[in-house]
């Protein structure tokens, strides 16, 4: 029955002023996941670039679905990975977490699954390329998560993850591992003249044999991001990749 319904913006709200139209029928099935709320669904996909169409308030875009998603993702991605490595302490539980749910993660699966599609955008984020942009396209996939959640509940959305994320969450884990977020900083910061990030411990915990590290990474006298590993090299690291998802890079 469902298959054979298209549901158009105009239906709930005034079309976009890019004539832009969305069949959601196609997108429930590329989700996997039947909406019982056409409402939510359509929020979720309304970008705040879209809001002045329609004279719509800020609370009406998916800003707020985005930051229910966000909870949602950490407790699912978490559980999972608490269940799996039953002997792996907490920092390195929470390293692997903030690869697997990372802004440059996230936008990999949301252009896979072709969220791009749907996007309720204004026509000057269409022209900017928003719906190939990584932000818009990370938040996007929490956003449907949040409303997922409001659907259909903790396990439908923990089904989604599971099987839209976490399905590769192994091959995730190394992909991100291997990228050199350092050098990713160092290009940044010397293509805006800024010069060369500056690495400091912060703290060192634990016995001799067991050292933790934590380092912080400052550029031109800013607190960027820190990171905490077992080494100085792989805390450098996740205090190289936190500046740069601060900087809205990743």
């Amino acid at each position: 029955m469902f298959s054979q319904f298209k549901l158009r913006i105009k239906d709930f709200f005034s079309p976009p002023e890019n004539g832009h139209q969305i069949d959601f029928s196609a997108l429930k099935e590329m989700l996997g996941y039947d909406f019982q709320s056409e409402r939510l669904f359509v929020q979720a996909f309304k970008h705040r670039s879209y809001l002045p169409v329609n004279q719509e308030q800020r609370i009406d875009s998916n800003e707020r679905l985005e930051l229910l998603g966000d909870a949602v993702l950490g407790l699912v991605v978490i559980d999972f990975l608490y269940k799996r490595y039953p002997r792996k302490e907490e920092g390195e539980l929470t390293n692997m977490k903030s690869l697997i749910v990372s802004r440059r993660v996230l936008a990999k699966v949301s252009r896979a699954l072709r969220l791009g599609e749907f996007f309720l955008l204004s026509e000057s984020e269409e022209r900017a390329g928003g719906r190939n942009r990584a932000s818009i396209n990370s938040d996007a996939f929490e956003s449907v998560l949040g409303a997922i959640y409001l659907d259909g509940g903790l396990e439908s959305a923990r089904v989604f993850v599971e099987e839209k994320l976490l399905c590769n969450f192994e091959d995730i884990i190394q992909d991100e591992l291997h990228t050199n977020f350092k050098s990713m900083l160092l290009e940044y910061a010397q293509s805006k003249n800024l010069g060369s990030p500056c690495y400091a411990v912060k703290t060192i915990d634990g016995p001799d044999h067991q050292r933790v590290f934590t380092i912080q990474v400052k550029l031109q006298d800013d607190v960027l991001g820190a990171g905490t590993a077992k080494s100085k090299k792989r805390a450098e690291q996740l205090a190289a990749q936190e500046a740069l998802k601060g900087l809205y890079l990743i």
